[in-house]
């Protein structure tokens, strides 16, 4: 099912230059946005959500670098021999870290300031198909790193805003 998807978005790629064009903008360009949004954020007091997001930024490349130590899953265009709308590593595909990051960026400013966040989150979706679309990732290399990256930043919550209790009476 993952290669039938991943084909299905491929048959649509080299078809209409101008979305081909606006897939490799976002497959490029869109992480940097998000950057840019953070350093707003920390110069307009969302100081504690920015180190949150950075956390979770800093642990998701951890887990990504362990996770392409133990397991390495072929690129679709070197399996399959795709053409790729722009050149790529020939590392493994799984997690795609574009994808996880974002997601880890997103989740995190989604969890305190909702419409940001799900705009994007928004984001963090198109970025995913635009990594499909140019022929560097399948679906679920997508959705996994999806999937890690936001589990990641609601854990990282749990543990850095803990509410604060009233000290007990002895």
């Amino acid at each position: 099912m993952d290669e039938n998807l991943f084909k299905a978005i491929r048959w649509l790629a080299g078809r209409y230059s101008p979305l081909d064009i606006f897939m490799i903008f976002v497959s490029n360009k869109v992480r940097y946005l998000f950057f840019f949004v953070l350093i707003v954020m920390w110069f307009r007091n969302y100081k504690k959500m920015t180190l949150k997001a950075v956390l979770s930024v800093l642990i998701s490349l951890c887990i990504q670098c362990l996770i392409k130590m133990l397991y390495f899953k072929p690129r679709p265009f070197v399996k399959h021999r795709v053409g790729i709308l722009m050149p790529s590593k020939m590392d493994s595909s799984f997690p795609s870290k574009h994808t996880l990051l974002m997601f880890a960026i997103s989740t995190s400013i989604f969890l305190r300031e909702r419409i940001l966040g799900s705009i994007m989150g928004g984001l963090s979706l198109l970025t995913g198909l635009s990594r499909v679309w140019v022929g560097h990732h399948y679906p679920s290399d997508i959705i996994g790193s999806a999937i890690i990256g936001s589990l990641i930043s609601m854990i990282a919550e749990k543990l850095t805003f803990r509410t604060k209790t009233t000290p007990s009476v002895h």
